[in-house]
C-alpha cells in the first residue's frame, strides 16, 4: 500500500550543521518515503548520517536517505550541481555498501552547473580577501550563482551535459570570462601558497575539453530530466525535502557578507510544490541544536570556547576552506529571528540533546548600548532595555542585513544557566519545556544521537 501524499520540508534554523541529514534519514525510514528532493544549495552541503549498523557518510549532493535501499534523490532546478563531485560521492557510498547510489539520482535540466573554473574563481576571491574572508566552502556555488546572474545566456545548465558541443563552447567561454574578470585577483594571489592549482585551472586551455570528457562518467543522459518529471513522483507517496545550510546563512536574510548564495528558508521547496500542483499535506520542520554552532567566519553572539570541551565534534573539523568549528550557548534571539524570516514552522526538531548537562548555558536576550535612531530600528527592546529580537529588513535589502551584522557585533549576550537536573530524561524534558515557552513553537522530535534509533517522536 502506498503512503499517503505528503511532504516534510526540513530546514536548519541556525548557521547549518544542526542535523538536517540525520533527520532526513529518520523521516525516510519513519514514513517509508522513496524520494528525497534537494531544493537549495549545492555540493557544499555536509549532512552527516550514521546508520544503526555504524556506517557513516557526509552527504553532499545525494539525499541523506540514500542508505535506505531504493530511495531516490532529485536535485531540483533551484540547486547548483557539481557533476564530478556527485561521482566521487557515489564512489564513497559504494565503499559503504551502497553500490547503486548514482543510478538513483535525477537532476533538473535547469539546475546550474559548477565548472572547475567557477570553483577556482571562488577560491581565488577568498584568498584575496585575506583577514576579511567571508567563510567560503570552496566548492564554487557562490561563483556559479554570481556568474549566472551576470551572464544568464552563458550559464552552464544540467541539460548542457547531454549536448557536448554546447557544453564545450560554454565551458571555454566560462574559463576565458573568469580569467579576464579576475585579472587583478589572480595577480594578488600569485604569491599565496594555495593559489597555484586554482590559477592553473584558469590558465590551462586544455581543461575545458578534459572536463567535458570527464563529466560523461555520471551518464548525464540517464540523470537529467525535465522539470515536469517531479510532479508525478510527488503524488506517489511521502517525499522529504532536504534543505541545505541554515536560515541564518540565507543569501537575503543572513548576516551579510557571511552568507551563502542560496535561499535557505522553506520557500524554494514550497515553490516547487506549487509549481507541481501538489495538494497533499506539507509539514515544515525547523531544526535546532541544543546549543549554537557555526562553521567558519561570521557572527556567533553566544560563542563560548570553554563549551567546546563538553560538546566534541566528530564530523566537523577545521580542515578545508571553511575554517574552525565554533560553539556557544543556545541563542533564542537568533532562533526568533530565524522563525520570523522563514515564515514560521509547523514544529521543531531539537538535536544533540544527549549533550545537555545538569547546568546548561542559554541566552534569550542581548545587552547593547543605545545608539542612533537608525541603528535602533534594527532591534526590538523589552521594558528593561534588553534586545529580545532583530528586525528583518525589506526583501533583498543587503544593506540592511550588513547593518544587522554590525548590530550583532555590538551586542553582548545575557547568559543564563538552566538547572536541568541529573538524569538525561529530566534534562531533555526541562530543556524542551524551556524552548517551547521561549520560542512559542512545539517540539515534535528530539535526537539523542546520530542514528535513526536515537530519535524520539513527540507526536
Amino acid at each position: 500500500m502506498k503512503a499517503p501524499r505528503a511532504a516534510h520540508v526540513v530546514v536548519d534554523l541556525g548557521f547549518g550543521d544542526a542535523g538536517k541529514g540525520t533527520l532526513t534519514d529518520w523521516l525516510v525510514r519513519r514514513h517509508g518515503a522513496q524520494l528525497v528532493v534537494r531544493f537549495n544549495g549545492g555540493a557544499q552541503a555536509g549532512h552527516n548520517v550514521v546508520t544503526d549498523d555504524g556506517r557513516h557518510h557526509t552527504f553532499s549532493q545525494l539525499g541523506a536517505g540514500t542508505f535506505v535501499p531504493g530511495v531516490a534523490t532529485h536535485l531540483a532546478h533551484s540547486t547548483v550541481f557539481h557533476p564530478l563531485a556527485l561521482h566521487v560521492e557515489a564512489q564513497y557510498l559504494a565503499e559503504r555498501g551502497v553500490p547503486d547510489a548514482l543510478s538513483r539520482v535525477t537532476v533538473s535540466e535547469h539546475a546550474r552547473v559548477i565548472t572547475p573554473f567557477h570553483q577556482a574563481a571562488g577560491r581565488l576571491r577568498e584568498l584575496g580577501r585575506g583577514a576579511r574572508r567571508h567563510g567560503t566552502c570552496g566548492v564554487g556555488v557562490g561563483e556559479t550563482m554570481r556568474d549566472a546572474l551576470s551572464h544568464p545566456e552563458a550559464t552552464v545548465l544540467a541539460a548542457d551535459l547531454c549536448r557536448p558541443d554546447v557544453l564545450i563552447r560554454k565551458a571555454r567561454a566560462a574559463q576565458e570570462r573568469l580569467r579576464a574578470e579576475l585579472a587583478e585577483v589572480r595577480r594578488a594571489a600569485m604569491g599565496h601558497p594555495d593559489s597555484a592549482p586554482e590559477l592553473g585551472l584558469l590558465e590551462d586551455s586544455d581543461i575545458p575539453s578534459r572536463w567535458v570528457e570527464a563529466v560523461r562518467v555520471i551518464h548525464p543522459e540517464q540523470r537529467v530530466v525535465g522539470d515536469g518529471w517531479l510532479g508525478p513522483r510527488l503524488r506517489e507517496g511521502h517525499t522529504i525535502f532536504e534543505g541545505a545550510q541554515g536560515v541564518l546563512l540565507d543569501e537575503w536574510r543572513g548576516f551579510h557578507p557571511h552568507t551563502t548564495w542560496s535561499t535557505c528558508t522553506f520557500e524554494p521547496a514550497l515553490a516547487l510544490l506549487r509549481e507541481q500542483g501538489f495538494n497533499g499535506d506539507v509539514h515544515r520542520l525547523g531544526v535546532l541544536r541544543a546549543y549554537a554552532t557555526r562553521h567558519g567566519e561570521g557572527p556567533l553572539p553566544t560563542e563560548e570556547a570553554s563549551l567546546a570541551a563538553l560538546v566534541p565534534e566528530p564530523h566537523n573539523t577545521a580542515d578545508g576552506w571553511q575554517g574552525g568549528f565554533r560553539v556557544g550557548g543556545f541563542d533564542a534571539v537568533l532562533g526568533r529571528y530565524a522563525l520570523q524570516v522563514c515564515g514560521g514552522v509547523d514544529s521543531l526538531a531539537l538535536t544533540h540533546v544527549d549533550r545537555l548537562g545538569p547546568h546548561w548555558p542559554v541566552c534569550s536576550a542581548y545587552h547593547a548600548p543605545s545608539s542612533t535612531a537608525e541603528d535602533e530600528a534594527l532591534v526590538v527592546r523589552d521594558e528593561a532595555g534588553r534586545v529580545t529580537a532583530l528586525r528583518p529588513g525589506a526583501a533583498q535589502d543587503l544593506a540592511w542585513q550588513a547593518r544587522l551584522t554590525g548590530a550583532l557585533a555590538r551586542c553582548t549576550p545575557e547568559r543564563t544557566t538552566l538547572a536541568l537536573g541529573e538524569s538525561a530524561d529530566t534534562r531533555t524534558q526541562r530543556f524542551i519545556t524551556w524552548v517551547e515557552a521561549t520560542l512559542g513553537v512545539r517540539v515534535s522530535v528530539t535526537s539523542q544521537g546520530p542514528r535513526a534509533r536515537d530519535k524520539r517522536s513527540r507526536g
